[in-house]
């Protein structure tokens, strides 16, 4: 079979494709072999990247193997991962000037400043040596890159900096890249109850389990600052450009292209950017299976753009065997296989972090920088950093750190002393090195291994599912879980000592299935609590609505033998079942205007699939975004709250109309928000209904960031084109977008379907693709494969590799 052929590989052709490829055992005459020289490899070795971009490392020794894997994620993806770096450890203005020395001092407040030794005892034994082993291969091709034997990439000549070396600790001591939860939320809680009470909340988020929160003693909402996170969300946020663009390289040189953002407006984006960072992930018994092996699928939804956040990459040593997807800038993979088990990852919301707020003397009084606690005043422990800046002297900056954690905000001393803002969380502990407690699970042969390592797992809190080839298949939530014994963890809290952590829930109770009746088990950062699981221990209240989970379990119910086939439908399903709630409360509607009368009269008759060529798609998903849940947030939220609540959360503006209490005037608020939206619709696609397609409106095109340097031709070499795509954040394909012009701002990072001891008939793809480098054929080959809904082999023997490979490097230790 050709490269186009085996690319285009849609779910209803695979099924036994694989299999019959397979078979073809001559290879490809195209292959390109290479040799390279490389300092620091201790033996022979060899390279051999697929038609996809699919690197398969073959090493003498698993440290050659991780040593590759970061020489060779440097080859590919140097641009993403040196930023990764510098952005984590606070070293931006070191390369791009002062406009990040804020950004540089906020994300140094995040760093894991803890005992070392701790840390890499966190996670699997021989961890240490695959870290340091990658960030030696990262080295050795920064080393060629300097040397001017490698290419320097484009982004670096348009920010005019230089690749960074590497220390090993620098991939362990950065947290702010991990996902945790719920401060966000907490501080718009505060900001809801101070305006209007904690009953004014409900339209903003929804609890379960069902929950009424209050507000801690000794708070005071009032006091928290609309801008309390201007530090934390500075150091979580991507790098931006735009100051180099429009102002050289000097800070605030030019005003920016847009206004600033106002601290409410930023603090809802980040909030809306974590609840769309979800997953979905299932595993199927072989009792439920066309061939009798079990089947694991995982596709985790992150913000999509260009370079992909993940790489799939495969390892292969004499004691190591794995392949699967990963962020580039870590040794191993996240997610995938080895040659025994599968296992898969998702969000479960456990909630990780704490604002704690302080009362700080009055000035003179029990010295500076101090804070209450208990009965008398502590010191705040206080750290001098310098920040080196390019072009300009370098920078000193103060952090300070309470008990709790670094002190993200102070206001000032009004005469009866002020008030600090400590962050707790658990990237101050040991082994909160996000995706790294994956190291246990490379070398897993069984569930025994798996709990094992599930048990230690850090950040970010996960649902693993597993499957071996014996036929076992199981769930278990992981992840570092405070336990609060006086607290929900839904509000800011005191600092003064009453609301203390007592350490760690021990992972062992959280819950767990193995080997399930039903035959199948699926997660999409649903409440999965059991429900005879203790209130007490409840890990959150904040958690992703039931949309796509009651669709996929509604699927896998329903497929008495599943097939890969099947599984890869599923991951690109476009139905949604919140539609079904929402359309049966205007069933009995009608409207006296012509056009939303067929309006209504094409949502009834939809069957809830949010295709490309829908056009009650798109009349819903525009009613829904941008209309229902401002008009009912209007309507139910008193006015000092509604700015704060924005358009709420369409579950719990849904679940609100679906009450008594709404009865009276839900009509008019449907038909109200109904016809902004038809209108809405007729402004921007014009009068023809017919013509009101959902992907003319929803689509998917991804720049990247340092594009805002180049030129155009160059931008337009670093950015994808423009596609259509189904879908939207409620259905299993899980498509968000941005509401004012629907571009896909989050989805699927990379997909996976594994055949659970037949290896090479699994499939995956990645989005846009493999590269990093624009020039290359990589950078976005993948692209129309993952927005159509079709995958690429995963391949796993050598056989398989070789059939496929496009490139062979020979890679020589250098004498």
């Amino acid at each position: 079979m050709g490269r186009v052929g085996r690319t285009l590989l849609s779910v209803v052709a695979w099924a036994g494709l694989a299999s019959a490829a397979a078979a073809q055992t001559p290879a490809s005459t195209a292959v390109k072999h290479e040799t390279w020289p490389v300092a620091g490899l201790d033996a022979p070795a060899q390279l051999i990247v697929d038609h996809w971009g699919i690197p398969h490392i073959f090493a003498a020794s698993s440290r050659d193997a991780f040593f590759l894997q970061g020489y060779n994620a440097a080859r590919d993806r140097l641009w993403q991962i040196d930023l990764w770096r510098k952005r984590g450890l606070g070293r931006l203005a070191a390369s791009f000037g002062p406009a990040y020395v804020a950004q540089d001092r906020a994300a140094r407040l995040f760093l894991y400043r803890g005992d070392m030794a701790a840390e890499w005892a966190a996670y699997a034994p021989g961890s240490r040596e695959s870290v340091e082993a990658f960030a030696a291969g990262v080295n050795a091709y920064v080393a060629e890159v300097q040397a001017g034997t490698k290419p320097l990439p484009v982004e670096f000549k348009l920010t005019g900096s230089q690749p960074e070396m590497w220390a090993p600790e620098d991939i362990l001591r950065i947290r702010s890249h991990a996902l945790v939860s719920n401060v966000t939320s907490e501080v718009a809680r505060a900001q809801v109850a101070c305006a209007a009470g904690l009953a004014a909340d409900r339209l903003r988020r929804k609890l379960e389990p069902a929950h009424t929160t209050v507000v801690p003693a000794g708070l005071d909402p009032c006091v928290v600052p609309a801008d309390v996170l201007k530090n934390y969300l500075l150091a979580t946020e991507q790098v931006s450009f735009e100051a180099l663009a429009t102002g050289g390289r000097q800070a605030q040189a030019s005003p920016p292209k847009s206004p600033p953002k106002t601290p409410q407006v930023q603090l809802a984006e980040a909030m809306t950017a974590y609840e769309n960072e979800g997953s979905n992930n299932w595993v199927i018994a072989p009792s439920r299976t066309a061939t009798g092996r079990p089947i694991l699928a995982n596709d985790p939804h992150r913000t999509v753009t260009v370079p992909s956040l993940r790489y799939i990459v495969h390892l292969n040593a004499p004691d190591l065997d794995i392949i699967g997807a990963g962020e580039p800038a870590l040794p191993g993979v996240s997610f995938g296989h080895n040659r025994q088990i599968a296992w898969g990852l998702t969000i479960f919301y456990i909630d990780q972090e704490d604002l704690y707020v302080y009362d700080t003397p009055s000035s003179g009084k029990n010295g500076g920088d101090s804070y209450r606690y208990k009965s008398g005043y502590e010191p705040m422990k206080v750290v001098h950093e310098t920040i080196e800046v390019k072009g300009q002297a370098p920078r000193d900056v103060t952090l300070k750190f309470t008990r709790h954690g670094p002190v993200i905000d102070e206001t000032p001393d009004t005469g009866k002393g002020g008030h600090a803002f400590a962050m707790r969380t658990v990237w101050n502990l040991p082994g909160a090195s996000g995706y790294f407690g994956s190291s246990r699970l490379w070398r897993a042969k069984s569930w025994a291994d798996f709990k094992a390592g599930e048990e230690h797992w850090g950040v970010p809190p996960l649902n693993l599912v597993f499957a071996d080839t014996t036929g076992d298949i199981g769930w278990s939530a992981a992840g570092l879980t405070p336990a609060r014994p006086n607290w929900d963890g839904l509000l800011p809290v005191p600092g003064d000592g009453r609301y203390e952590w007592a350490g760690m829930m021990p992972e062992s109770q959280l819950p767990a299935l193995h080997n399930p009746p039903r035959g199948f088990v699926a997660t999409a950062n649903q409440m999965n609590l059991p429900a005879d699981y203790p209130a007490g221990h409840a890990t959150s209240y904040e958690w992703a609505d039931r949309s796509r989970i009651t669709r996929i379990e509604e699927v896998l119910a329903a497929q008495p033998k599943a097939t890969l086939a099947d599984s890869m439908a599923l991951q690109t399903d476009s139905h949604d079942t919140l539609s079904r709630r929402a359309i049966a409360l205007l069933r009995p509607l009608s409207s006296p205007d012509p056009q939303v009368r067929k309006a209504l009269d094409l949502l009834r008759a939809w069957d809830n699939d949010e295709t490309t060529g829908s056009v009650a798609a798109a009349i819903y998903q525009v009613w829904v975004s941008n209309h229902l849940g401002h008009t009912v947030v209007a309507a139910a939220t008193p006015e000092a709250a509604r700015s704060l609540v924005g358009s709420g959360n369409l579950d719990a503006v849904v679940s609100y109309l679906e009450t008594p209490e709404a009865a009276a005037t839900r009509d008019a608020l449907l038909l109200g928000s109904l016809t902004a939206a038809v209108n809405d619709l007729k402004r921007g696609l014009g009068p023809d209904m017919a013509l009101w397609t959902w992907g003319r409106l929803h689509h998917a095109q991804f720049h990247p960031a340092a594009g805002v340097l180049a030129d155009r031709q160059l931008a337009e070499q670093m950015a994808t084109a423009r596609l259509e795509v189904p879908g939207s954040g409620q259905t299993p394909r899980a498509a968000t977008y941005r509401p004012d012009d629907f571009t896909q701002t989050a989805g699927a990072s990379v997909r996976l379907v594994m055949d659970v001891g037949a290896w090479d008939n699994s499939v995956a793809v990645n989005t846009p693709g493999q590269s990093g480098d624009p020039f290359s054929v990589h950078y976005r080959d993948l692209f129309p494969l993952w927005a159509s809904g079709a995958y690429a082999p995963l391949d796993f023997s050598r056989a398989a590799v070789d059939r496929d490979a496009e490139l062979v490097v020979s890679l020589e230790p250098r004498k």
